[in-house]
């Protein structure tokens, strides 16, 4: 009864609401759209970290020794300009503060996440290439997502190189990674998978899934906005029920994305919280 008036309330929402819940390891419970593409926003940002991992597990990348921090990057789109990122748009002062110097990218891939940092991203995406990242959504068995092109690339978004995602690969991978702590799995080996697991669950911006959630209750996660777009997408560890994923994609005028790209709580965080408040309250529904 409960998705069944979720998907009555969204029914009335303006433009496309994407969603699925449902237990680790299991076929979902409630799906909405679930292959539907939406512009990823930050929510890439996941695959780019699991690549990270799988570049240290086979020898490729040192995740302690430091790299330098430079605002510079080669586009997707060849022959175009190398670009930049712009710090008014970007979510952590921190990793702008050390320009020019050098960092770990266990570090950076830290502030990638839990700030949700651009610059951070497209430094760690120099690094390990976006094929590697492709290769992320294709083992986590994504059919939709892609990521070609790192942020702020608007030659390469200028000549239709973009970055998508869909409620149902965002589950995959958030799931593949979970369920990669406890056994091997095709992103990473068990210690990959607990040390990312780590920085989901230290996510800082929590405005949306984790807002729908009682106080205190763990969830690995990781959101994405830009004007027009807001999207969540975590695995729920409650006390007393089996952990769960739940993602929420919205492509709608209800989010506003902020005046310089800030996180806000504009309606779209609202109705995600919402989602996810009626999701924890069917936890030991869920098959």
């Amino acid at each position: 009864m409960i998705f069944e008036e979720l998907d009555a309330r969204l029914d009335r929402v303006p433009g496309t609401v994407s969603a699925y819940v449902g237990r680790l390891g299991a076929e979902p419970t409630w799906t909405r759209h679930p292959d539907a593409p939406h512009y990823a926003a930050s929510t890439m940002k996941v695959a780019v970290l699991t690549a990270l991992h799988r570049a240290a597990e086979a020898g490729r990348l040192d995740l302690d020794a430091p790299v330098a921090v430079d605002n510079d990057f080669a586009s997707a789109s060849p022959g175009a300009p190398r670009f930049s990122c712009a710090r008014h748009y970007d979510n952590d002062d921190a990793v702008w503060e050390r320009v020019g110097g050098t960092a770990t990218p266990r570090w950076l891939a830290d502030r990638m996440i839990v700030r949700s940092s651009n610059l951070a991203t497209n430094i760690l995406i120099g690094h390990v290439g976006l094929p590697a990242v492709a290769e992320v959504w294709a083992l986590a068995g994504a059919r939709h997502s892609v990521t070609g092109r790192g942020i702020e690339d608007f030659a390469a978004r200028e000549a239709g190189v973009t970055n998508l995602v869909t409620a149902a690969d965002l589950a995959a991978l958030l799931g593949g990674i979970a369920l990669g702590v406890t056994r091997p799995g095709p992103l990473a080996a068990p210690v990959g998978c607990a040390a990312m697991r780590d920085v989901l669950l230290a996510q800082e911006h929590r405005e949306d899934l984790a807002a729908g959630l009682p106080e205190g209750t763990r969830i690995a996660h990781k959101n994405g906005w830009v004007r027009g777009v807001r999207h969540g997408a975590g695995v729920v560890y409650p006390d007393d029920a089996p952990p769960y994923v739940v993602v929420a994609c919205t492509t709608t005028d209800l989010a506003d994305g902020g005046p310089d790209g800030d996180d806000v709580v504009d309606d779209a965080c609202r109705l995600i919280a919402d989602l996810s408040a009626a999701v924890w309250n069917a936890r030991h529904d869920l098959r």
